[in-house]
């Protein structure tokens, strides 16, 4: 992180790291996952409330998550490097919890879609940067801090949003709109307020939803059902209904896809960061455990096997931090032309490649813990079941290598922002220098690219990494990670790389030795 960050910002992350590494919070974690939330749909008089209720353990979570600013505090912020600090305090928070990341992650991403409608802005930014937990359905203006959601998909459409059928039917008020329709997922619908997308006679709309109108009434939002996940269950997943609900305009009608686009990075970089923060949980898991598990003479971490599967994980837990951090970075500069286009090119990599090698590595890191890792009181099979979730959210893994096509096809300057990132280490690895070469005599045949988008996704993913590695890594990590993923060494399994690996240097860099 300090490539890209001075001391100071890493030395405020100490409380968060501290609070995130401690036995209290793991039991916060534990608990808000064995305790899910509740719907209450009616009160006792038979009255429409949609309520839902969370364990003491979430909003102990949530109350720190937020008081870190996880959620948007880096928008209001005039600290150089605001938002890369946040994207660390979400990478090690997230390791306590993922299922309340969600409120965090959406709440964070919102505040570049409201920036299209500035009345907007002003008045809702401030209450999602402040870092005052304030949960329960009261008008946002009486609250100290507010949060936010997004209702997008339908179960008609998913990921294909202009599919959407809610209306929106203006009213006498400039800006203002009832929508009527159905959401198919609503993630944390108790939050404050909510990005909407609905179909107007212009097309498709972004909107603003509260829950809770101005004069202290409650909108017309009704939690259908909450999910029944196969991930976290800390988290409250719902389907709702919209009924003459009470909307906000953001953007231009018949411009909502364009309006939240920016929401849509936000986000992607979210699931880059959730991912690489279950990795490392999953491996600093299995490098405890085989540190204390006696078997066959020995502790199983010095079984030269042993040893080979942890250094592999280890590397592949570095290159997608590595990978994340770099992308972070580049959201504190949004005025340089190329970190924004490392940012147009780079996510959607990030967001197809490290969120698919996520379930792969964390399967493996379970099996370190043999049949106590098959059991939940370990930790490892929740771990396993959320991690096919970041490659879902805001993009399938297809969605995200035909969006990487798109990127390329409006112009040289995303492909160059990466030729130059790669291009800052040409000549420092043979094997990164040799895939570098294959991605570009695969760009230069345009014929069938699209059933090529997923392969090419990943070439240019890894090659993001190695060259990061080389960089900034020491030479054992790089040298390792790109022989294996990009030289050919590697049997496409974790534990197989050569003998010239050095495991132990690797399996000390940063892991826990306690």
């Amino acid at each position: 992180m300090l490539q890209y960050a001075d001391q100071a910002t890493v030395d405020d992350l100490g409380p968060l790291g501290f609070a995130a590494g401690s036995q209290m919070a793991r039991e916060h974690g534990r608990l808000a996952n064995v305790n899910p939330p509740r719907l209450r749909t009616h009160d006792r008089y038979g009255n429409r409330i949609d309520e839902v209720d969370f364990h003491p353990s979430w909003h102990w979570l949530m109350q720190r998550g937020v008081g870190f600013g996880l959620q948007a505090a880096p928008w209001t912020s005039a600290a150089p490097h605001a938002h890369l600090g946040r994207a660390a305090g979400f990478y090690a928070w997230s390791q306590v919890e993922a299922g309340h990341g969600c409120p965090l992650s959406m709440t964070y991403a919102s505040v570049p879609a409201l920036r299209t409608e500035p009345a907007l802005f002003a008045e809702w930014t401030p209450r999602l940067a402040s870092t005052e937990y304030d949960p329960g359905l009261r008008p946002a203006a009486a609250k100290g801090g507010a949060l936010a959601g997004m209702a997008m998909t339908e179960k008609q459409g998913g990921s294909d949003v202009r599919s959407n059928q809610t209306v929106a039917v203006p009213t006498a008020v400039d800006g203002e709109y009832l929508l009527t329709g159905h959401k198919w997922f609503c993630s944390a619908p108790m939050n404050d307020v909510f990005l909407v997308l609905a179909q107007t006679a212009s097309g498709l709309t972004c909107f603003l939803v509260p829950r809770v109108l101005p004069d202290g009434d409650r909108n017309a939002f009704a939690i259908q059902r909450l999910k029944d996940k196969l991930g976290n269950r800390s988290n409250a997943s719902a389907e709702v209904e919209f009924r003459e609900t009470w909307a906000q305009r953001l953007g231009e009608e018949g411009r909502g896809v364009s309006t939240i686009i920016e929401m849509v990075a936000a986000t992607r970089l979210d699931c880059v960061l959730g991912s690489a923060a279950l990795m490392r949980r999953a491996l600093t898991e299995a490098v405890w455990h085989t540190s204390h598990r006696q078997a066959f003479g020995s502790a199983l971490v010095d079984k030269p096997l042993m040893a080979n599967v942890l250094a592999d994980l280890a590397l592949e837990s570095e290159a997608a931090t590595a990978l994340a951090m770099r992308l972070a970075a580049a959201v504190d500069r949004p005025d340089d032309a190329h970190e924004r286009a490392l940012r147009r090119i780079g996510l959607p990599l990030a967001k197809f490649w490290v969120c698919k090698r996520a379930p792969f590595m964390i399967a493996e890191a379970l099996e370190c813990l043999g049949g106590n890792g098959y059991v939940e009181e370990s930790g490892m099979p929740l771990l396993l079941r959320e991690s096919p979730l970041n490659s879902i959210w805001e993009g399938s893994g297809n969605l995200n290598a035909l969006d990487l096509l798109r990127a390329l096809s409006r112009g040289p300057e995303a492909i160059e922002a990466w030729m130059v990132e790669v291009g800052e280490v040409r000549g420092a690895n043979r094997s990164l220098d040799i895939a570098i070469e294959d991605v570009l005599t695969s760009l230069s045949d345009l014929s069938d690219l699209e059933r090529r988008a997923r392969r090419l996704a990943a070439r240019m993913a890894q090659c993001l990494q190695g060259a990061l590695l080389v960089r900034y890594s020491p030479a054992e990590i790089a040298d390792a990670w790109c022989a294996s993923r990009l030289g050919g060494d590697w049997a496409g399994t974790f534990g197989t790389m050569g003998r010239d690996v050095e495991c132990t240097k690797i399996l000390s860099r940063g892991l826990p030795s306690g």
